[in-house]
């Protein structure tokens, strides 16, 4: 402990100028957008039959009458995507508690060719959980048990309503932690995770669900069953159908349980925030680390000036000097001593090079969760200080930041703010753009421009956050026409008369 705390001591440089031109005017959007069918009026409702009394009669007798949800009040948070940017009409709210209970839910909607929204935590950025018209809502929120836990395996089954962070905490009590960490844990679920194959703040060290997760449990549009809930690691028998869920947004199927390999609780965290001047000094930083810390490299995110400058807003205070770029580096693994001597000798380094201008390290909860914090809150800073554009893009590393200057330059003053933050380890970048309200002037400016831009480097028009509702006519960006295609083949096989989370993924006829 004692070579750490030396680093700790030396990390009071004077940092040197970071310029921003951030301002902050207060949010001046309504807190209720326009009906999505508003903002998007050549988009038609689908062939789909309105609910009747009779359905909802029907829908009681598979699920007690108090999980029929009607009340306008209760289901108005369910009809809006988190952002409060797309607002859907549905008129009923269910909460099965079991697989079988989906399964009838299903298959009686199917035959009356009834749209269904499933739903989990609702916290996606590209309204795809929740309703475009009035397709009935299918919420996961009481399937939240957990089935079996194999100590010794370190493999959990559980169903897919649980929310992450409880499972997290639920596991830590057995030495075992979640291979997914997110700013959302507090309310987003394990069904949703998977079906949007979230990637979260440890993909670097862990690897992404679908190597994660071993098995799945679906219901299908017509209420069949599949079981394919392995707790085995290696399976050779033909294909793997649970990667055919993994990903695809609710469009094929509904998630209801999940087998999930978990990996050991580290007995040893720590956590540093490092600033440095440039993008260019932070690939070095990134490299060094990779090279340095090795298996013990958890976590690798990027953050810029004014992106903190958002966290801050939320209350939290930066405990380093202002810095042009900060890097937020996690390690974490079994020997506290072997981290620590690791750690040591990779910030000695960083200071020989002169590549960080100010830093702080923390290995006790409390000032490693502030640190975290700072990262954590910049999507509630932004949507705080306006309206907020937001694209979660795969970029190479090298041109990672490089987006975030062009879209500056492009949009000028237009905006309040431009800001880039993410996940170096998977090439993961957050671009937001934020003005004072919704400007259909600034959207047309960005899109489909960040998409070109995107595409023609290579990268993904979505990294973490799936196609949803927003990005379905972008998707030929990432796409060629062949793989749609095969993608639209598939969703016919699977849901032939449209009814599951229509209007997602699949570009629109």
């Amino acid at each position: 402990m004692a070579m750490l705390q030396g680093v700790r001591n030396i990390f009071t440089f004077c940092s040197r100028s970071a310029t921003s031109s951030f301002k902050y005017v207060g949010r001046a959007f309504s807190a209720e957008p326009p009906l999505t069918s508003e903002q998007y009026p050549d988009l038609k409702r689908g062939p789909y039959s309105e609910v009747t009394n009779a359905d909802l009669t029907n829908f009681s007798s598979i699920l007690d009458p108090h999980r029929v949800v009607q009340d306008p009040d209760e289901i108005a948070p369910h009809n809006m995507d988190w952002l409060k940017t797309l607002r859907g009409t549905s008129k009923v709210l269910l909460k099965p508690k079991t697989t079988q209970e989906v399964s009838e839910i299903l298959a009686y909607c199917n035959s009356r060719r009834i749209a269904v929204v499933p739903q989990s935590g609702n916290t996606g950025l590209v309204g795809g959980s929740m309703p475009i018209f009035d397709e009935v809502i299918l919420s996961l929120g009481l399937m939240n048990r957990v089935i079996s836990m194999d100590k010794i395996s370190g493999i959990m089954i559980c169903q897919a309503g649980c929310v992450l962070e409880k499972l997290d905490q639920f596991l830590s009590e057995s030495g075992f932690t979640m291979p997914l960490d997110l700013g959302a844990k507090g309310s987003c679920m394990i069904g949703g995770n998977i079906a949007t194959n979230a990637g979260g703040i440890r993909l670097l060290r862990y690897g992404s669900l679908h190597g994660t997760v071993l098995g799945l449990e679906v219901v299908l549009p017509n209420g069949q069953i599949i079981d394919t809930l392995s707790t085995c690691r290696k399976d050779n028998t033909g294909y793997h159908l649970k990667h055919m869920f993994i990903g695809s947004e609710g469009t094929l199927g509904v998630i209801t349980a999940a087998s999930v390999m978990v990996p050991y609780l580290p007995r040893s965290v720590n956590v540093a925030l490092l600033g440095c001047q440039s993008y260019e000094d932070l690939q070095l930083i990134f490299k060094a680390a990779k090279s340095m810390l090795g298996e013990i490299l958890s976590a690798f995110e990027m953050m810029d000036y004014k992106s903190v400058k958002a966290s801050e807003m939320t209350g939290l205070q930066n405990p380093i000097q202002k810095n042009n770029f900060y890097v937020l580096i996690e390690t974490s693994g079994s020997d506290a001593a072997h981290d620590e001597e690791k750690l040591t000798k990779f910030m000695d380094w960083l200071m020989e090079e002169n590549l960080v201008q100010d830093g702080t390290i923390g290995t006790d909860k409390q000032k490693m969760a502030n640190i975290w914090a700072i990262r954590e809150n910049i999507t509630v800073g932004l949507v705080e200080i306006g309206y907020v554009y937001k694209y979660d893009v795969s970029i190479p590393v090298p041109r990672l930041y490089e987006i975030v200057e062009d879209v500056q330059e492009k949009i000028g003053d237009k905006v309040l703010t431009v800001v880039g933050y993410g996940h170096i380890g998977d090439g993961n970048l957050h671009l937001n753009i934020v003005t004072k309200e919704f400007d259909p002037k600034v959207l047309k400016l960005l899109e489909p421009y960040i998409f070109e831009w995107v595409k023609d480097c290579g990268g993904s028009i979505s990294a973490e956050h799936g196609v949803g509702f927003k990005k379905t006519k972008y998707l030929h960006y990432s796409k060629s026409t062949e793989c749609i295609q095969i993608m639209k083949n598939l969703k016919q096989t699977f849901d032939p008369n449209g009814i599951l989370n229509p209007y997602k993924v699949i570009p629109n006829e």
